[in-house]
């Protein structure tokens, strides 16, 4: 029997590096050598037990920002070959239930995800449907291909936000933010507002989307701040990038009458925000959410990234070995030049990226 090395989420806040079994692939699935896998900042929730679905999961080998080459294929795979450079779509919807069947797929009642409720890429290798794969192109390089899968929940929430030309947008913050708002602004947004509480990630910003950056160590109000922006009527759009219920509630009084609010940073499941529904009647606000990128998404993704459109290069901060996965999931918590660090189990030390 092989075996490989994998990073085992044992239980709420302990990671252990095992020996466990390569994962036995079955005729419609492919085994995938990981080169790199990327931390989320959803991650950091899973590690901590934030969510209840996950921890009835454990233990459970994490990582869903997954790339590499196709080690094996299942007798019934079509258009791939061993050695390709592929990306793999993470959603595993049943196909049956009400949402799947009305073309609804990430509503699914049975939702699963690669790395998040099922064996994913903090590993050596991963297995997954092959229909659910997608090859990388080489004008891709193997860095930025480690950041379809979270470019793809930004895109999704981008189409769900459906930004007009001109409109101004708001993102509250400077993680992921900051590719939000290169997607705002690449369809056009005018201003586009990156609050956050990072001087480095808001410098990014700055050089990669933002017309304007606001540093809430330094501006005690960002939405009276927002609202002096946008000429006191508030932002058209407001993309929520954190997950917490004070950043919502921000959200709700940055957006203008008749604006929209998109929901995108997850909270944990006690945490509810408080809203006043009569500015949403009275003032026919809007809302909506988006969790994750799926299927036609990675298509999209490797296009945007294949062209230049997107360019996430400058946000990779650092490579660590598999073995130091716990560590720099920490580290990143604690260094504010950390923003996207990818974990490589073909690596033996780290590799710091940023200056």
């Amino acid at each position: 029997m092989r075996t490989m090395r994998a990073q085992v989420l044992v239980e709420p806040r302990n990671f252990q590096l095992k020996e466990v079994p390569v994962p036995e692939i079955n005729d419609d699935e492919v085994l995938i050598k990981i080169k790199y896998c990327g931390i989320c900042g959803s991650d950091w929730g899973s590690y901590n037990g934030k969510y209840a679905d996950e921890v009835a999961c454990l233990p459970l080998t994490t990582g869903h920002e997954f790339f590499g080459t196709i080690e094996e294929l299942g007798k019934n795979s079509k258009g791939l070959k061993i050695g390709d450079r592929v990306s793999a779509d993470i959603v595993i919807p049943c196909g049956t239930c009400y949402h799947c069947r009305i073309g609804e797929p990430l509503l699914c009642s049975n939702f699963k995800q690669i790395g998040i409720h099922l064996p994913g890429g903090f590993a050596e290798y991963v297995k997954v449907p092959w229909k659910n794969v997608y090859v990388v192109p080489d004008g891709v390089s193997d860095e930025k291909a480690a950041f379809i899968e979270p470019l793809t929940a930004c895109l999704n929430a981008s189409k769900k936000m459906n930004c007009e030309i001109a409109r101004s947008v708001v993102i509250i913050g400077c993680g992921l933010g900051i590719i939000h708002g290169a997607l705002a602004k690449l369809r056009g947004a005018a201003p586009v507002i990156v609050v956050g509480d990072n001087a480095d990630r808001l410098q990014m910003a700055k050089e990669m989307c933002a017309d304007y950056t606001i540093n809430i160590n330094e501006i005690k109000d960002p939405v009276a701040e927002v609202m002096r922006l946008t000429n006191g009527i508030g932002a058209d759009y407001v993309l929520e990038a954190v997950g917490h219920h004070s950043t919502y509630e921000e959200a709700f009084q940055m957006v203008r009458r008749g604006g929209k609010v998109e929901a995108f940073g997850i909270c944990a499941d006690d945490d509810y925000a408080s809203l006043p529904p009569a500015q949403f009647v009275l003032g026919e606000k809007k809302i909506s959410g988006s969790c994750a990128g799926i299927a036609y998404d990675w298509g999209d993704a490797i296009s945007l990234l294949n062209y230049n459109r997107i360019d996430p290069t400058p946000m990779i901060s650092m490579i660590v070995p598999l073995e130091e996965l716990e560590p720099a999931l920490k580290e990143i918590r604690t260094n504010q030049k950390l923003i996207k660090v990818l974990v490589s189990p073909l690596v033996h030390e780290r590799t710091i990226l940023y200056k």
